[in-house]
């Protein structure tokens, strides 16, 4: 495992080989604090966590960059990316640190990551901090053969497809402040700086391609609730109103269903916590990670 750079406030760069994938993190904090493994969202890095993990107080963090994003590597074969595998990958790499039980910190679909965890294996989880995200959406069951459908046709469109190459760096940190979620400056940069990789002519995205492909299965809502009915740990989920619940419409009405989900909504969009309002996030976090123990 190699370690770079000494401030408290700056990351120490990790490299480890686990599930015969090569992972790259971020740590912030030191062995003998809480320890807590952050999550980024979809087609994000651990650079998601930039401006918040340093207003973190008394923990142990370590930002992972999940399989084919940032400069971690991308799966083995052609099958599209699962949430069961990032699963998977979770506790092989609490293993590797020698975590046998903490807490996760996760934004958008590592939130909805961090919940399958905790209701996998609930017994080593001790907390859940979420932040836009708790799980993804219900398909019926009589959808999953078109759902497989479009999995497999998306795969055979992703090789066909050429990957985009900016000519700077600024062009491609203008295109990641455009996206899906807009982002100020200084997020996109953060993310665009460590999810791009030098090509002939520029710059492109490090991150896989079929990551961009639909799921090759979703689960019904009564499955879904199981995951989440399974957690032991306490949850906090911080949520921006202009955010999930603007985008769903009955967003809050589906967590509702879940009474042993606390969740604030606040002032931001998507990426909040890489916003102005880190401050106001990292104050709700410190107060929920002080109030857990191993």
């Amino acid at each position: 495992m190699q370690q770079v750079l000494d401030d408290s406030r700056s990351p120490r760069e990790l490299r480890f080989t686990v599930n015969d994938l090569e992972f790259s993190a971020q740590e912030w904090g030191d062995s003998g604090q809480l320890p807590v493994l952050a999550l980024h969202g979809w087609l994000d890095n651990s650079a998601s966590f930039f401006k918040l993990a340093p207003q973190l107080q008394n923990l142990h963090i370590v930002a992972l960059d999940l399989a084919g994003h940032g400069q971690s590597s991308h799966r083995l074969g052609q099958t599209a990316y699962t949430p069961w595998d990032d699963v998977n990958d979770i506790f092989a790499v609490a293993d590797y640190l020698g975590w046998q039980r903490f807490a996760l910190l996760g934004h958008s679909r590592g939130a909805i990551i961090s919940t399958l965890a905790a209701g996998t294996f609930p017994e080593r989880c001790i907390g859940l901090g979420l932040i836009e995200g708790i799980l993804p959406e219900p398909a019926s069951p009589q959808d999953a053969p078109a759902q497989l459908a479009s999995a497999i046709t998306g795969l055979r469109a992703q090789q066909q497809k050429t990957q985009s190459v900016y000519t700077n760096l600024d062009v491609a940190i203008k295109a990641r402040e455009r996206g899906m979620f807009p982002l100020g400056s200084e997020a996109a940069t953060a993310l665009t700086m460590r999810g791009v990789v030098a090509r002939d002519g520029g710059f492109s995205w490090s991150t896989d391609p079929r990551l961009m492909v639909p799921s090759v299965f979703k689960m019904s809502r009564e499955q879904l609730a199981a995951f989440l009915n399974r957690v032991e740990a306490p949850i906090k989920l911080l949520l921006g109103d202009n955010g999930l619940p603007k985008l769903y419409a009955n967003y809050l009405e589906e967590v509702n269903k879940f009474s042993q989900v606390d969740y604030e909504v606040l002032g931001g969009g998507h990426h909040l916590h890489m916003e102005q309002e880190s401050e106001l996030i990292a104050k709700k976090l410190n107060t929920f990670f002080a109030r857990l123990s191993l």
